[in-house]
């Protein structure tokens, strides 16, 4: 009884959480007469025409194009997050380097509007020439990730005992090869944990997006936008729906998929004996 009772509780959480996605999703198969005439759950005639128009290449239009940009420049704001991330939390965990000034400061920043650095940002990266670059959104978003990732590794890395780094130097071992070949292996559940977060976190940035942005480097969240807007005025709520639904389709797929080693990661080190 107990087990129905929770289940009726999981569903119906389920259900409240992810009521936005199961609307959009629905409309998604609706026509644009039907949406009009019939707005409930209740699909009277599915169709894929919606998809068939978002997976349409046009001069205009090329969802492909943002969803390779998009999955660009989160692959550069994540990977190069985790590389400068794990050696600064290596040595803040062990030798205890920053973390009165440099941790809190990385930390705060993250809790900083980004609206903020919207103009310096700009200015910078017109002077430079990285505008409408997928190098020059994916370093802005190594540095949205890099709070996050940083306090994931710093946990981690605290978790390992600090008799491994001793009798790793007591072999002749350095702090480099400590850190490459015996930390690295030991924390690859905290650096997929970052990997995702960081990567969910970078897919679905837009203030920067549509900033930086222009026609070449173009992500998808800001992409997704350009569909909206019907050819005799007014709003495509079909098609719009359909290309949410494609644009949240990867991370939605890559949280799935890795479950299982986030939640071992976020449990690891819970309980100690």
């Amino acid at each position: 009884m107990m087990n129905f009772l929770r289940w009726i509780v999981f569903c119906a959480a389920a259900i409240v959480l992810n009521f936005p996605v199961i609307v959009t999703l629905i409309t998604s198969f609706k026509s644009a007469r039907e949406i009009s005439s019939n707005p409930g759950f209740w699909i009277k005639a599915p169709t894929l025409d919606n998809y068939a128009q978002v997976l349409q290449v046009t001069d205009r239009l090329n969802i492909f194009a943002y969803l390779f940009n998009s999955l660009a420049v989160s692959l550069i704001g994540t990977v190069l997050a985790l590389v400068l991330t794990f050696p600064a939390a290596y040595a803040i965990a062990r030798s205890g380097y920053g973390r009165k000034t440099l941790l809190p400061v990385i930390i705060n920043l993250r809790a900083v509007p980004l609206i903020i650095f919207a103009i310096p940002i700009y200015m910078m990266f017109q002077f430079v020439g990285l505008l409408d670059t997928r190098l020059g959104l994916g370093l802005i978003l190594a540095i949205v990730n890099l709070p996050l990732s940083l306090i994931i590794l710093v946990n981690a890395l605290s978790e390992v005992p600090g008799e491994i780094d001793a009798a790793a130097a007591m072999d002749g071992a350095n702090s480099w090869q400590i850190m490459r070949r015996i930390m690295l292996p030991i924390c690859r559940p905290a650096l997929i944990t970052a990997f995702i977060f960081g990567f969910i976190t970078a897919w679905n940035e837009f203030l920067f997006g549509l900033m930086l942005t222009t026609n070449k480097a173009v992500p998808m969240t800001v992409g997704a936008s350009f569909f909206f807007a019907a050819s005799g005025g007014g709003v495509q709520w079909g098609a719009a729906s359909a290309v949410m639904i494609v644009g949240a389709l990867p991370p939605m797929l890559i949280g799935l998929m890795m479950y299982r080693q986030i939640s071992g990661s976020m449990t690891a080190g819970a309980v100690k004996g």
